[in-house]
């Protein structure tokens, strides 16, 4: 059963009680832990666990369509907006009490469960004592205590940071040479999704080079500090072109594959409503994972700046006046990144305030 598990990298003791827990499910688990840790792939490794009845192999059709994303008996509920709202508490109780397709169970995961918020008490009924063929996989980044009494009736299974080491030897695995790979997996901060997207960025050494060159650069004048505001956030707009190359791939396949169906169908192939089927749940998708994609991409790059003025602040280091106050505000900005914050305002106000420092 733990080939169903073979992508989960580094998280052996939470692979070990989910592919066990798999042979006699409860009614709810709560997978917690940092993001890309692999706590989405594991969900959907265990579902597929779940609903197998040829031993989990990851051969039989079950396994295959289940990790695939297209078994019928597993769905994942995304959140709409910032939040997890009560239209989705609404919707996620409904589809608790449909009945499976095609076995005798149902396995529905909710992820980014951490945003529940006002929620969480109208969902509480639901996953505590759901139908029978219904098994709820919760997945969480931490649990804020909006999350404190769902996460008590849930079995939960840590997912633990994955060090930079770790992240290397899988980028090594994947056929990536070592000096880049390392590189890489301290760019990724412990999120190996991240990592092999950066993996195919070849400009990721020149972003981190203009956040690490950037202290040294503000000269205390207002202009300088737009200027490399304006170049910070066109680091990010650099590095989330990638990933939309790759979401549009994605999106000419989705349309491809559905035009042949509709050809062996018999319909017209090239049809509009033929060749977007399920075009509009993926393009949401990517629209999460841009937005995702940008606030990790800033929050790292805030991470280069902050090691910068470590550098500085440490004895023997420049000792720039400000460096331990710059500190400060480095790290206010990371705090607030949770609370979706303009990019382009933030970078403007946080270089006008270092700048001022060096002043």
């Amino acid at each position: 059963m733990t080939a169903l598990f073979a992508g989960v990298v580094g998280q052996d003791e939470a692979v070990h009680a989910l592919a066990a827990a798999a042979h006699r499910p409860v009614h709810a688990y709560l997978l917690a832990g940092p993001p890309g840790t692999g706590k989405r792939l594991a969900a959907r490794a265990f579902a597929a666990a779940v609903l197998c009845t040829a031993g989990g192999d990851g051969a039989c059709d079950t396994c295959r369509r289940v990790m695939a994303g297209v078994h019928p008996d597993v769905v994942v509920v995304e959140r709409e907006g910032p939040w997890i709202t009560m239209a989705s508490a609404v919707e996620i109780t409904r589809l608790a009490a449909r009945s499976p397709v095609e076995g005798d169970r149902k396995v529905i995961v909710l992820p980014d469960f951490h945003l529940v918020r006002e929620a969480g008490p109208a969902l509480l009924k639901t996953i505590e004592e759901p139908p029978a063929s219904t098994v709820f996989v919760i997945l969480a980044d931490a649990v804020p205590p909006e999350l404190v009494t769902i996460a008590s009736r849930c079995v939960r299974v840590d997912f633990r940071p994955l060090t930079d080491s770790t992240v290397a030897a899988a980028l090594q695995g994947d056929g990536l040479a070592p000096d880049r790979a390392a590189t890489v997996a301290q760019a990724a901060g412990g999120r190996l999704d991240r990592a092999r997207l950066l993996a195919s960025d070849p400009a990721l050494e020149g972003r981190l080079e203009t956040w690490r060159a950037a202290p040294g650069r503000l000269d205390g004048h207002g202009a300088t500090a737009a200027r490399l505001a304006d170049e910070l956030v066109a680091t990010i707009d650099e590095a989330v072109a990638v990933l939309a190359a790759r979401h549009a791939e994605e999106i000419a396949h989705l349309e491809e594959a559905n035009a042949r169906a509709a050809e062996v169908n018999g319909r017209v192939a090239g049809g509009r409503a033929a060749t977007r089927a399920g075009v509009k749940e993926l393009e949401d998708r990517h629209r999460r994972e841009l937005r995702r994609q940008r606030t990790d991409e800033l929050r790292a790059g805030l991470a280069v700046l902050a090691a910068a003025y470590r550098d500085r602040a440490a004895p023997g280091g420049p000792a720039a006046p400000g460096a331990l106050r710059a500190l400060e505000l480095i790290g206010e900005l990371s705090a607030n990144l949770a609370f979706n914050v303009g990019e382009t305002l933030a970078l403007q106000a946080l270089m006008g305030r270092l700048s001022r420092l060096v002043a």
